[in-house]
């Protein structure tokens, strides 16, 4: 045990399958281990590299390896796939995972901190709750319109309306549908006041972080981008440069290049789709609603649109602005507005 170099974990939630071998590559053990037994493996076996997918609760078992002494490192699943040899089970997944880290080109997914999941879960329990939102307005829209009663597309619209239909006795409404009615608005507010608590816990996380703050004066950028990127990066010093972080996040061309032609597609759309679609709408937004400010990048972005469009522009402006973030991040300075 003593020559241990790497351990390739197949993670699940009650039992762990491990593939350990030596600095070259020769298997030395294979273990079928329980929570409790995996947690006295990292407690008790030497320093060792403690490889990973990159999957449900890996970042917490990252930690706990690192806590322990060793070196942890997580994985894309997609870049294991390739050298999974046969059939697929647990012990050879945990043997691709030791094959795909002794590449020396792969590449590794960042560890999140505890401060990181906690960002990250108040950004999910927001999601959810907005659509759930949606969801009981779209039900209310439906079910009206099958008592003949159309009402136009968007939340406000139910929000205002919905008390004068309820109250209107000339509408068909029976007195049972109405009390129905009644309820789902009074659900529908409830849900309001439930995006609001945790719109207020966000923008209080924003003000508090200093490093939020900077990033709020980017235009575009406002708490929900400036916490979501605290979640999802962490440190920018991961990425060589703003390309790579805007290339992390699916911002850049898919390229589907052969015989020395190089053909550019569409965005990739690859990394956080979530913080991808938060940088695109706070772009529409600085397009849209900055029409007096002269910041350099906001002039480039109005006349680039009078060619290509709201939407082109929105991605390129995106690309942009995913840079400054990561210089301002990187080199832990204020953004300046340049003229």
């Amino acid at each position: 045990m003593n020559q241990i170099n790497t351990v390739g974990v197949d993670l699940a939630k009650n039992i762990f399958h491990l593939h350990i071998q030596d600095p070259k590559g020769y298997v030395l053990q294979k273990l079928k281990l329980g929570r409790s037994q995996f947690n006295h493996f990292l407690a008790t076996t030497p320093a060792s590299q403690v490889v990973f997918e990159s999957c449900a609760t890996s970042h917490y078992w990252g930690r706990t390896a690192i806590r322990h002494g060793h070196q942890a490192r997580l994985i894309h699943p997609g870049y294991v796939k390739p050298y999974l040899k046969t059939n697929k089970n647990d012990f050879n997944d945990a043997e691709a995972i030791c094959e795909a880290d002794s590449r020396p080109t792969m590449r590794y997914v960042n560890i999140k901190t505890i401060e990181q999941q906690d960002i990250q879960l108040l950004h999910r329990v927001r999601e959810k709750a907005v659509q759930q939102r949606t969801a009981l307005a779209n039900q209310i829209r439906g079910q009206l319109l099958e008592y003949g009663i159309a009402v136009p597309k968007g939340i406000s619209q139910i929000r205002t309306r919905l008390a004068g239909i309820l109250e209107d006795g000339e509408n068909g409404l029976t007195p049972f549908a109405r009390e129905l009615f009644d309820a789902l608005r009074q659900e529908l507010y409830a849900s309001d006041n439930r995006v609001k608590e945790l719109d207020k816990k966000v923008y209080q996380l924003a003000n508090e972080h200093p490093v939020c703050r900077r990033l709020m004066a980017i235009p575009g950028v406002g708490p929900m981008i400036a916490t979501a990127i605290i979640s999802a990066i962490g440190n920018a010093n991961n990425f060589k440069n703003g390309r790579e972080l805007s290339v992390w996040l699916g911002l850049v061309p898919k390229q589907h290049s052969t015989g020395g032609q190089q053909r550019l597609l569409g965005i990739s759309k690859r990394g956080d789709r979530y913080v991808r679609t938060l940088l695109v709408q706070g772009a529409i937004s600085a397009i849209t609603r900055c029409k007096n400010r002269c910041d350099s990048q906001l002039v480039w972005a109005r006349q680039l649109r009078e060619k290509k469009g709201l939407q082109k522009t929105a991605i390129a402006l995106a690309n942009k602005t995913a840079r400054i973030i990561w210089s301002v991040m990187a080199k832990d300075r204020d953004y300046k507005m340049v003229i």
